[in-house]
């Protein structure tokens, strides 16, 4: 009450009016952030000419980049695209999770010689640019025979040198007397990782998953290299030759956006909260 009755009109006020201005900036951020997604969806909303010469925040629910969009013909069929790139990213997303939580979970809590010799080379490897990448995957996916299949979409991206990265700084935080516990108690360390330490993850496993998922259902360069036929594409790189096709009839183009956005911000909107844990807790320990 003491400190309370030391503080000067002039510091209250100031408080307020730097909070005020915090709150404008935030409020100007998201107009900046949401202005593009809100003009996307209204220009979908609009049939091709309006979108060509009207300049209005104000839809006229036409559905002719929709009608047009779901009634492609065979070399552009895009709910075809949509469940490729669902599968595509959903399975690569359950992958990463497999392979970088077990990975992670060594690296954090095992012991065995150059462990952190070998937790450097991986993460040295998120400074190689991607393109180098795109030869000596296509050579094993050749070899493998899965060019033109959602197998050589899938499966190159599952080993996930940030998700091994970000699982490790999250496990180093969990408390080691659980697992002492544990071992004292007879569980072996594959009982104690999905018993234990899966568990308590949940925040971190869902914005590893988010962040994935995410990457996958964007990626267009790779599956431009791999998938030969039409029924075979993604949904961006099947969009590309749809804009093509349409590169003037803004209407369908931005119809084609605003259904390969809905499923991230879906996700997004169910996952926020273990994103926000997730990212935070992960954060404060190196």
């Amino acid at each position: 009450m003491a400190a309370i009755a030391d503080r000067s009109p002039g510091e209250g006020q100031n408080d307020t009016l730097r909070r005020a201005l915090s709150y404008a900036l935030l409020f100007l951020l998201t107009i900046v952030f949401v202005a593009p997604i809100v003009w996307m969806v209204v220009t979908s909303l609009k049939s091709n000419y309006e979108a060509t010469h009207s300049f209005s925040w104000i839809p006229t629910f036409d559905t002719e980049g929709y009608d047009a969009l779901l009634n492609t013909d065979s070399s552009t069929p895009v709910l075809r695209w949509f469940l490729n790139s669902f599968i595509v990213a959903a399975g690569q997303t359950v992958l990463i999770l497999v392979t970088a939580s077990m990975a992670a979970y060594a690296l954090a809590r095992m012991e065995f010689p150059l462990k952190n010799v070998l937790f450097g080379l991986i993460v040295a490897t998120l400074f190689v640019p991607p393109l180098v990448l795109i030869i000596p995957n296509y050579v094993v996916m050749d070899q493998l025979g899965w060019i033109d299949t959602l197998w050589a979409v899938m499966v190159p991206g599952a080993a996930s040198a940030f998700g091994v990265f970000f699982l490790r700084q999250f496990f180093t935080l969990l408390p080691v007397e659980l697992e002492e516990a544990a071992l004292i108690d007879g569980a072996s360390r594959a009982q104690i990782f999905t018993r234990i330490i899966l568990p308590l993850s949940k925040p971190a496993l869902a914005t590893l998953a988010m962040l994935s998922f995410l990457v996958s259902w964007n990626d267009f360069l790779w599956p431009v290299y791999v998938l030969l036929n039409p029924p075979n594409f993604t949904l961006p790189a099947g969009l590309a030759i749809l804009q093509n096709a349409n590169n003037v009839n803004y209407a369908i183009i931005m119809a084609g956006a605003v259904v390969a956005s809905v499923p991230v911000l879906l996700l997004y909107l169910f996952a926020q909260r273990y994103v926000i844990e997730g990212v935070s807790r992960a954060g404060l320990k190196g």
